[in-house]
């Protein structure tokens, strides 16, 4: 009998395709979710590493250009109304509205800081949005993803205990395949949860930084557009 058990479990594939290929239909349906989760998040991550190390290439070059001493109008009419880069668009936002707050006599419209405050603060909103973008999938499969490896856990284990029963054999050789294959659901979801959570918590930590500097950029701004008012 224990010869036989052997020769059962050396038969048995216990790789990850053989342990998907025996898995019930429901089982497959739940590990390739899971997959399909992982790749989703890791395309998401990857994306937002590479965008958010151009955002902060493209500030710093931009604070550079900003604090090299030149006129605020010849940086304006050198990066254009509709610029690409997002430091550029909050300057060009203020800019926009300080031009278009001048009467044709030359003199201010009352209520000029104001509305460039608010035309930054609308540029920097739009570019928070950018920013965070993708960021609720990876919360989304963080937090999910672990109870729907648990449901197919479950639902495996379920399915491996009638087999027990309709074979009526507790035999470790027959019962260790339904459990592996149910355990790897499991083991699916750890591993599309896990770096989901990692990288929400670093990429969230980022963006708010990323929107921190353009904060402050935009009330140094606005403050040498207010002493300029003032004079």
């Amino acid at each position: 009998m224990e010869a036989e058990t052997l020769a059962l479990a050396q038969e048995i594939d216990f790789s990850m395709w053989g342990l998907y290929a025996r898995a019930t239909f429901v089982v497959k349906l739940v590990m390739l979710m899971l997959i399909a989760a992982s790749i989703w998040s890791w395309a998401i991550i990857i994306q937002k590493l590479i965008n958010y190390r151009a955002a902060r290439r493209e500030a710093q070059v931009f604070d550079e250009a900003f604090w090299s001493g030149n006129p605020l109008d010849e940086l304006f009419e050198h990066i254009g109304s509709q610029p690409d880069g997002s430091s550029e668009k909050i300057f060009a936002a203020g800019m926009i509205e300080w031009r278009r707050s001048h009467r044709t006599d030359g003199g201010l419209i009352a209520g000029a800081t104001a509305r460039i405050d608010r035309s930054m603060d609308v540029a920097i909103a739009k570019e928070s949005e950018t920013l965070q973008k993708g960021l609720p999938i990876l919360a989304t499969v963080g937090s999910t993803a672990p109870f729907i490896g648990l449901f197919g856990t479950v639902w495996g284990i379920m399915n491996a205990f009638i087999e027990i029963a309709e074979q009526q054999n507790t035999n470790l050789a027959v019962v260790a395949p339904g459990i592996a294959e149910a355990l790897l659901a499991t083991g699916l979801g750890l591993l599309a949860a896990i770096p989901a959570v990692i990288f929400y918590n670093k990429l969230s930590s980022d963006s708010d930084r990323i929107v921190g500097g353009y904060e402050a950029f935009a009330d140094e701004f606005a403050t040498i557009l207010s002493r300029q008012l003032d004079s």
